[in-house]
């Protein structure tokens, strides 16, 4: 296992180092610079470009796009990650300030998307035609083919301001002493909303796998065997046809960062995604691309999570 973890690392490395290139690139051939969002345009134009120049210069933009890859890649290395272009501050400080409440929210949507997707997709494969089946069929695509904000929208009018049991925005309640029932509280409307949306396709990969699974001999000569229905479903169908799920969880990590972005954004969720949209208003580059390499290596590693349970979930497989 110890080999393999350290193969898998070793084949991470060059994959952060093309993503750090592209991103560098791609970040500074974007129109504009940080010079250009901090001050007015007509205030720019009445300094002139000497000043607009040496402002750049003072920020290192001046010098060729190669040196500055390699200046910023060195400091990287050494675990410096800058200075935001548009407050000064250091952007590892406002990172670690901001990635507690989204993964937070990240967590509780996959617990709440894998705590629905997983009964339900079993359930609608046992009762595959029936109108359980149907029923879910139409939740789920309902529940895909309607964006996450106009959910978050939709619960918003209806629970805060028709009902008044969910606050609409922030972690906690301003003006209190912190405590996990008021976290809880919070976070309630937020995970929900997107837990369902992304429990949406879950179910349908569950589904479809369980409909494979117990269509196996093995599982028809667990029945003749002589155990239990539910001993048959959970030990010898179930645990088998979960195994895909933990690829499809591993590969939806992307998408819902892209998700606890908008849903941030629409509660005021204080996470990375106010963040993400901070930095590319601001285009606060160091931020960007410390942004970008985070979440580059978030998703690596969730890659590398998966393969491991490969293993917990089958022991037939092997990482010798």
């Amino acid at each position: 296992m110890s080999k393999y973890l350290l193969r898998r690392l070793a084949i991470s490395l060059p994959i952060l180092v093309g993503i750090s290139i592209f991103t560098f690139v791609m970040v500074n051939l974007a129109p504009g610079d940080p010079v250009a969002a901090l001050i007015d345009p007509e205030m720019a134009a009445q300094l002139g470009p000497e000043w607009y120049e040496m402002q750049r210069a003072r920020l290192g933009l001046d010098a060729p796009l190669p040196v500055r890859y390699v200046r910023w890649i060195t400091q990287l290395v050494q675990g410096n990650f800058g200075f935001s272009t548009f407050d000064r501050l250091p952007v590892l400080e406002k990172i670690s300030a901001r990635v507690w409440p989204t993964l937070y929210l990240m967590i509780t949507v996959q617990v709440i998307s894998l705590m629905i997707a997983i009964p339900v997709g079993i359930i609608s494969a046992l009762k595959q035609y029936s109108f359980i089946d149907y029923v879910v069929t139409i939740f789920g695509f309902a529940a895909i083919s309607i964006p996450s904000f106009f959910l978050a929208l939709g619960g918003i009018y209806v629970f805060a301001l028709k009902l008044g049991w969910l606050p609409v925005a922030n972690m906690r309640t301003l003006g209190q002493e912190p405590s996990f029932g008021n976290y809880l509280h919070h976070l309630i409307l937020p995970a929900t909303v997107l837990g369902l949306a992304n429990a949406a396709p879950l179910i349908r990969y569950v589904r479809s796998s369980m409909l494979e699974v117990i269509r196996m001999d093995y599982v028809r000569v667990a029945r003749a065997k002589g155990l239990g229905e539910w001993v048959v479903i959970m030990s010898h169908a179930a645990r088998n046809a979960l195994i895909p799920l933990i690829t499809v969880v591993a590969l939806t990590l992307p998408a819902l960062l892209g998700g606890t972005v908008i849903i941030e954004t629409i509660f005021a969720w204080p996470g990375m995604g106010q963040l993400s949209i901070s930095a590319v208003r601001n285009r606060d580059y160091p931020m960007i691309m410390a942004l970008n390499m985070f979440i580059a290596t978030l998703i690596l590693l969730s890659n590398l999570l998966a393969d491991l349970l490969y293993a917990v979930a089958d022991p037939r497989i092997k990482y010798d």
